[in-house]
C-alpha cells in the first residue's frame, strides 16, 4: 500500500466501531474515598460545592494515562455524602459544560431532584463559561441558577451526530458488505448515504427527545409562549440575554451563589462552603476544580487528546461549537 494512504486508513479504523485502540499504561488511579474540604467560610452549617465540568456522558472518562470515574458517578458521589451529612443544607452546583450524551444529561436532572424530594435541601445552580444544551438541562432542578455575567447558556435542543465515511472509503479502496434481518436495521451506517426514509425517522426520535426538554423548560422556569419559540430555536444566549427571557434568576458570581444557597437554606452568611476531593491542595478555594494533586495520575503531558477523535454516533444535548474548547 502506498505510504500516502496510511494516514486516512489509520483515519478510517479509528472511526470504526470497536476499532479505536484502547490505551490503558495504568488502571483506574480515581481508587481513593472523597474527602470534605472546606472552600469558603467559617460559621455554622454547610454548603455543598459540586462541580459538573466537560462533555457529560456516564461512561468513564480515559485518557492516555489513566482512567477517571464520570460526571454522573462524581455528581452521585457527592450527593450521597451531602444527603447522608445533617450539617449540610444546601448544594451549589457549578457548571461548565456545552452538555453531552442524552441519557447522561437526563441522569444527572433525575439524580438532583431525588436529592431534592428525598432530603429537602436546597439546591444552586453556578454557570460558569458555558452552562448549554445538557449543561443546562441538569441546571433545571435548582431552586435558582445564576450565571456568570460572561456565560455562554441555552442551546435548549437536540443534535444527532453520525460520522460519514464513504468518501474515505473510496479513496482507499475498501468497502462493506451488509446482510440484515430488516430494512431499517442500518439506519444511520457510515458507509452509505442517508435515504429520505431514514432522516425521517431520525428527525421523529429527535422531536422526542426535544419535546423533553423543552417540556422540563416549561415545568421550571417561567417563560412567556413568545419566549419559548425563542428557545425552541436551539439558540446560545449570553447571561443577560438568558436572564431577560427567563432561563435563569440571577447574573453574577460564584460568591452570589454560596450567598443564595446560604439564604435558600436559613444558613448564616458565613456558613462554611464544603468540596469533596480525593486530595489535598495548599490554599484551596471555590475555583479549585481538580480532585486529585498527584502528577502522576495526571493524562500524558497533562493533555486531553480526545478532541482529535471523531464523535461517537448518537443522540445528544449538547451544544457542538463548545467542544472545541
Amino acid at each position: 500500500m502506498p505510504f500516502r494512504f496510511v494516514p486516512a486508513l489509520l483515519a478510517l479504523l479509528l472511526m470504526l466501531p470497536g476499532c479505536a485502540p484502547k490505551i490503558k499504561i495504568f488502571a483506574s488511579q480515581a481508587t481513593e474515598p472523597l474527602k470534605e474540604f472546606v472552600v469558603d467560610g467559617k460559621g455554622e452549617g454547610k454548603v455543598a460545592l459540586v462541580h459538573l465540568r466537560g462533555f457529560l456522558t456516564s461512561q468513564p472518562r480515559t485518557g492516555m494515562l489513566r482512567a477517571r470515574p464520570s460526571q454522573v458517578q462524581e455528581l452521585v458521589n457527592a450527593l450521597r455524602i451531602a444527603e447522608n451529612d445533617d450539617k449540610v443544607a444546601a448544594v451549589v452546583v457549578a457548571i461548565d459544560s456545552p452538555g453531552g450524551t442524552t441519557t447522561a444529561s437526563d441522569i444527572l436532572y433525575h439524580e438532583l431532584m431525588g436529592f431534592k424530594k428525598r432530603t429537602g435541601k436546597k439546591v444552586v445552580a453556578a454557570m460558569f463559561d458555558v452552562a448549554a444544551s445538557g449543561g443546562y438541562y441538569a441546571a433545571l432542578p435548582a431552586d435558582w441558577i445564576v450565571a456568570h455575567p460572561t456565560t455562554i447558556t441555552g442551546s435548549v435542543g437536540v443534535i444527532f451526530l453520525r460520522p460519514k465515511l464513504g468518501g474515505l472509503m473510496d479513496k482507499v479502496g475498501v468497502d462493506v458488505e451488509v446482510s440484515k434481518s430488516g430494512r431499517d436495521k442500518d439506519m444511520g451506517s457510515p458507509f452509505r448515504a442517508t435515504t429520505p426514509e431514514e432522516k425521517a425517522l431520525f428527525q421523529a426520535v429527535i422531536d422526542d427527545f426535544a419535546a423533553r426538554f423543552h417540556t422540563l423548560v416549561a415545568k421550571h422556569r417561567s417563560i412567556s409562549p413568545t419566549g419559548m419559540e425563542t428557545v425552541k430555536t436551539a439558540r446560545v444566549f449570553t447571561a443577560n440575554q438568558a436572564l431577560d427571557i427567563g432561563l435563569i434568576d440571577q447574573v453574577g458570581y460564584v460568591q452570589d451563589a454560596f450567598a443564595k444557597a446560604r439564604a435558600l437554606a436559613g444558613l448564616p452568611g458565613d456558613a462554611r462552603v464544603v468540596t469533596y476531593r480525593r486530595d489535598t491542595y495548599p490554599n484551596d478555594n471555590p475555583y479549585n476544580t481538580l480532585d486529585t494533586a498527584d502528577p502522576a495520575k495526571l493524562s500524558l503531558l497533562g493533555v486531553d487528546a480526545s478532541f482529535i477523535m471523531p464523535p461517537k454516533a448518537g443522540f445528544y444535548y449538547v451544544w457542538p461549537q463548545g467542544l472545541t474548547e
